[in-house]
């Protein structure tokens, strides 16, 4: 085979897997859709891999390296793929762009410090800015991966004079970016580069609270996805170029559908510390002036109602419940009760947690409606069921201005008939405020771990304790 055949079925298979990529990212959109758009992406992946391998420039070393490299990928991956709970997801997929960018960034390195002599200066200025975005993705992901595992403080830490100090490590490395691309021979500047770019990526998280995790992985996975396109532009790599595209773009809408569903800017979501403790609100909680019920109570009200709209929140992903959840539905499903899924765009620690966690317990497609499709059914559903929800169905966001979430669209629990909050105490939630629902008058708290109050409300409801007393 010519080299020149090689190129065109080379450039040809490239425009296959892009097409499976642009069909993964449309067919992601819809929870019916979404395994056949992992399907279309992995096998987009792989003809893009294979293509890269028929390129006549790799050489015999070449081979050997990328076939180790292959190797270690797929005994680090294939593990951390069926180990990882999904409950765990937001903290590898994190990891993940965490491990993207470092490859970006040290092919941006490798690139520069091979060809520094005879490339042009926007070529030099592309990889500059491609290196600075590599370095502070990793450090900002593993950042971002270690608050949601709560291995790091998941409330903002702010200190004066913090917004002065990330802007002026930016502005030294877009400085040291400048000289480069007149004077590439100062190779001594590379290293800096690097160490500010992973300086930043720190400093950008640092002051972000947990709740704001999902939005920050998404605006995280646009700079990883413009880092690999501008490598794509260096190195005259037509898939690169458009792949980076695609991440960098996709990412970016995801962000922008957050901060929406969240009423809430860029700039607040970066620089607004979201998440501070109130003054008032303690830490652990406490149990103040609140109505609180019994699993037996609860499963007698639940009943005797006509319809339940159950709320997952990040409390049933960490008790892992989904499947308890399950059985609840069903048991009273069998006593005659229409039972419904309200999910908010940003319940859980990533966009489609929830989905995905009752997809994976088997629970219908269409019993799981946005907010804009169930918040109206609410004044005339008669129990509603909050699993570890806090945030997203507190109606301070509706009236109360000098809140950090005023102006946030809630679900409208607090129109129900009756509520039942399950958590484990009265401690506040990401926003690090109180929650009003929990002193309404309509509010039942069921007190403890969402995985065991269900399981004992299913046991209720279908009437099993009654059968092993007998």
């Amino acid at each position: 085979m010519s080299d020149y055949i090689r190129q065109n079925f080379i450039d040809f298979a490239y425009l296959i897997a892009v097409m499976g990529f642009v069909l993964s990212l449309k067919w992601m959109t819809n929870a019916a859709t979404a395994r056949r758009g992992i399907f279309a992406g992995e096998i987009g992946f792989a003809i893009a891999i294979i293509a890269t391998l028929l390129d006549p420039a790799i050489t015999s070393t070449g081979w050997f390296l990328i076939i180790v490299a292959l190797a270690l990928g797929t005994l680090i991956g294939i593990p951390m793929g069926l180990r990882v709970p999904m409950t765990a997801m937001p903290e590898r997929i994190a990891l993940s762009h965490a491990f993207g960018a470092l490859a970006a960034g040290l092919v941006g390195l490798g690139h520069y410090f091979l060809n520094y002599h005879h490339i042009g200066k926007f070529a030099i200025a592309v990889l500059g800015v491609e290196i600075t975005l590599g370095c502070l993705v990793f450090t900002g992901s593993l950042m971002a991966s270690g608050k949601l595992h709560e291995m790091l403080p998941q409330r903002p830490i702010v200190f004066q004079g913090q917004n002065y100090l990330n802007f002026s490590v930016l502005g030294v490395a877009i400085i040291i970016i400048g000289v480069l691309t007149f004077n590439p021979t100062q190779v001594w500047l590379v290293p800096v580069l690097v160490v500010l770019g992973l300086l930043f990526g720190v400093l950008l998280i640092v002051p972000i609270g947990g709740a704001d995790m999902p939005t920050v992985i998404a605006l995280l996975n646009s700079y990883a996805g413009l880092s690999a396109s501008a490598l794509g532009f260096v190195l005259g790599n037509k898939l690169l170029i458009v792949a980076g595209a695609l991440d960098g773009t996709s990412g970016l809408i995801l962000a922008i559908i957050m901060c929406r569903a969240m009423n809430r800017s860029f700039r607040n979501v970066l620089f607004g510390a979201f998440g501070q403790l109130e003054e008032g609100v303690a830490e652990g909680g406490e149990a103040g002036n609140v109505r609180s019920a019994s699993t037996d109570e609860a499963a007698e009200i639940m009943k005797t109602a006509r319809s339940v709209v159950i709320v997952p929140g990040y409390g049933m992903a960490v008790a892992q419940a989904q499947h308890k959840v399950r059985e609840l539905a069903d048991a009273l499903e069998k006593e005659g009760v229409e039972v419904r899924y309200a999910i908010h765009p940003v319940a859980g620690r990533m966009p489609g947690h929830m989905n995905v966690l009752l997809a994976e317990a088997n629970v219908s497609y269409e019993k799981l409606l946005d907010m804009d499709e169930i918040n109206s059914d609410f004044p005339q559903v008669d129990v509603v069921l909050v699993l570890g929800a806090n945030d997203v169905v507190n109606p301070a966001a509706r009236h109360e201005k000098s809140s950090p979430i005023y102006g946030m669209p809630i679900l409208n629990v607090d129109q129900a008939q009756c509520v039942m909050v399950v958590k484990r105490s009265m401690r506040a939630g990401f926003a690090g405020i109180e929650n009003e629902l929990f002193f309404n008058p309509k509010t039942l708290m069921v007190f403890g771990d969402a995985k065991a109050v269900v399981s004992e409300l299913a046991i209720e409801v279908s009437g099993q304790r009654d059968a092993i007393s007998l």
